[in-house]
């Protein structure tokens, strides 16, 4: 596959890059090379190698989900956080309607 300096003339303006003449006309071989080098990625035998996601083992740190773990910001202080809010409704923030 390759590509013309049409073409090239077209993906700049569709990524709205101005060139100038000289400029596409230096593209249409490395555009080309890419080209050249990607189908040559897909000759290569992947059939035994499995996907992956990441070069090294990664796993999330995850911590306990917990209520009470803290006693300032545990659970069971529903009254106290509301009773900082200008308008509290069946225990929640009540806020203004923004979409009719």
């Amino acid at each position: 596959m390759s590509v013309t300096r049409e073409e090239v003339a077209k993906i700049a303006q569709l990524a709205r890059i101005k060139m100038g003449e000289e400029d596409l006309d230096h593209l249409v071989p490395e555009f080309n090379n890419i080209l050249t080098w990607v189908e040559q990625l897909g000759e290569v035998d992947t059939s035994g190698v499995e996907p992956m996601t990441a070069v090294i083992p990664q796993a999330l740190r995850l911590r306990d989900d917990v209520i009470d773990a803290d006693p300032k910001t545990g659970g069971g202080r529903q009254d106290d956080v509301l009773a900082n809010a200008p308008v509290a409704e069946h225990g929640f923030y009540g806020v203004p309607k923004v979409i009719e």
